[in-house]
């Protein structure tokens, strides 16, 4: 697959102030403005098919997103970021899950799948839904060098949300973590980078 090189301009902007649920962390406090020089970051994106990505306005100003299409962003780092949880919480016409980070920004898939399987062993996890998303977290781990998890609990987090139903951690193997999103149903979705601190963010639309 040909794939198109795509400069990234990495600047923080608002989070989200009323994310309610929880799977794993404590939500982050967040300010509600804030100025640091751009960084731009050099990422592969799959261009076909290739899903809102998005790292300007804050939550206020973002309508549901529009596009059901996948999305794909590669990075290196010689420091696989922690994932340290994840929230989750209904706005007007969309729900949010953001997927806390320490460390940089890693690469990440959003696609859809038929159902959601453990990493590794392929065991199938029981989370009905009518539609799946699967986000696949690299390189990125879920636990410390110890081997302590940094995102406990789970692996199914109850969110009962306006489309999104639970969130599920899928796995954390070889500097892959995987979260799964289980909605009511099919819908469009995007995604989110947000900085200080390190987010990821998928919005999927009611």
């Amino acid at each position: 697959m040909k794939r198109t090189r795509v400069a990234l301009a990495l600047a923080p902007f608002v989070l989200l102030a009323g994310c309610g649920g929880v799977s794993g962390a404590p939500p982050s406090a967040a300010p509600q403005t804030s100025v640091q020089p751009t960084v731009t970051a050099t990422v592969t994106v799959s261009p076909t098919p290739s899903g809102e990505i998005s790292e300007g306005p804050g939550e206020g100003e973002l309508g549901p997103p529009t596009t059901t299409r996948e999305v794909e962003v590669r990075r290196t780092t010689n420091n696989p970021p922690l994932v340290l949880g994840a929230r989750f919480a209904k706005h007007p016409g969309f729900d949010r899950v953001v997927i806390d980070l320490r460390g940089g920004q890693p690469g990440y898939s959003v696609r859809w799948v038929p159902k959601l399987v453990q990493d590794g062993s392929g065991d199938p996890i029981d989370a009905p839904g009518g539609a799946y998303l699967q986000v696949t977290v690299t390189p990125a781990n879920a636990h410390s060098e110890t081997g302590s998890p940094t995102w406990v609990g789970g692996p199914v987090f109850h969110a009962g949300l306006g489309n999104v139903r639970s969130v599920v951690k899928t796995g954390d193997f070889e500097a892959v973590v995987g979260v799964g999103i289980v909605l009511d149903h099919r819908a469009p979705f995007r995604v989110l980078e947000q900085r200080n601190p390190q987010r990821l963010v998928i919005d999927v639309a009611h």
